[in-house]
């Protein structure tokens, strides 16, 4: 990939484009400091539409999410000329998805998801750290998020079961 500046590479999506839209969680990434967070953040809505959904459509729709950012964001990043470019964040999108599965409804719990995810996305516990570094391509890119996500779902449901 060629060696492009951070607005150059930025430069070359639209939000136009469907795939580069979401890449981008619907705009949120192209903020100029922590566009994870603000990508994560761009998530909440979704929840919440999905949070009334029976368990079988939201891990449906949870799992659609993961298979189509392997695509969306290797199309983003090939789009770029650059890998995992840091507006590309469908990846923290799906990454807050499975961290809220089956959690228990209430706010409290969502900024509880919100800063659980948020956590192991920025810190990298092994093997995390291991797969941003090594795993390449739209894969690569959502990998990391996904294991952050289970990580981040595991501690939800344990603070959920000894304090919900």
């Amino acid at each position: 990939m060629n060696f492009l500046s951070k607005d150059e590479a930025l430069s070359r999506l639209s939000l136009t484009n469907p795939i580069h839209f979401l890449a981008l969680g619907f705009g949120s990434g192209m903020m100029a400091k922590a566009p994870g967070t603000f990508g994560t953040l761009a998530a909440i809505p979704l929840y919440l539409l999905m949070a009334p959904l029976s368990i079988q459509w939201y891990l449906g729709l949870t799992l659609l999410s993961v298979i189509a950012g392997f695509y969306i964001c290797d199309k983003a990043a090939k789009d770029m000329g650059v890998h995992d470019h840091g507006a590309i964040v469908w990846d923290e999108v799906a990454g807050l998805l499975i961290t809220m599965i089956a959690a228990p409804a209430g706010w409290l719990w969502l900024v509880i998801g919100f800063a659980l995810f948020r956590f192991f996305d920025i810190i990298k516990p092994w093997p995390i750290r291991w797969l941003d570094a090594k795993v390449k391509g739209g894969f690569g890119i959502m990998i990391d998020d996904v294991l952050a996500g289970i990580f981040s779902l595991a501690c939800l449901q344990g603070l959920a079961y000894f304090f919900a």
